[in-house]
């Protein structure tokens, strides 16, 4: 099993800064991805960023250029900086991790960490 656990939410005003982590721990392979995804009420949930193990990253159009996803890989944690936070990426921000093992694939998330942008 692996366990993730995020931090790093709260409430910031719009143009503000929030930096998310997510430590991950058990049984971690050598080679895993990792993603943020988010949740606003009523939506489905959309990934915002995701990073390989090599390190190569992927962002959604609505966050280019504001999100940066890294990954300390000594720690097993990655982290996601949000700047000029907007209303419209109020939402609970949730991490992923998957790993692949004899041709299957292992997914597994956090509960969440709540991002409130609003003056």
């Amino acid at each position: 099993q692996v366990q993730l656990v995020e931090s790093g939410g709260g409430l910031v005003q719009p143009g503000g800064s929030l930096r998310l982590s997510c430590a991950a721990s058990g049984n971690i392979f050598r080679i895993y991805n990792m993603g943020w995804y988010r949740q606003a009420p009523g939506k489905q949930r959309e990934l915002v960023a995701r990073i390989t193990s090599s390190g190569s990253t992927y962002y959604a159009d609505s966050v280019k250029g504001r999100f940066t996803m890294s990954r300390d890989n000594p720690k097993n944690t990655v982290y996601l900086q949000m700047n000029n936070l907007k209303a419209e990426d109020t939402a609970v921000y949730y991490c992923d991790l998957d790993q692949t093992w004899a041709s299957t694939t292992y997914n597994y998330w956090g509960q969440g960490t709540q991002v409130t942008v609003s003056s």
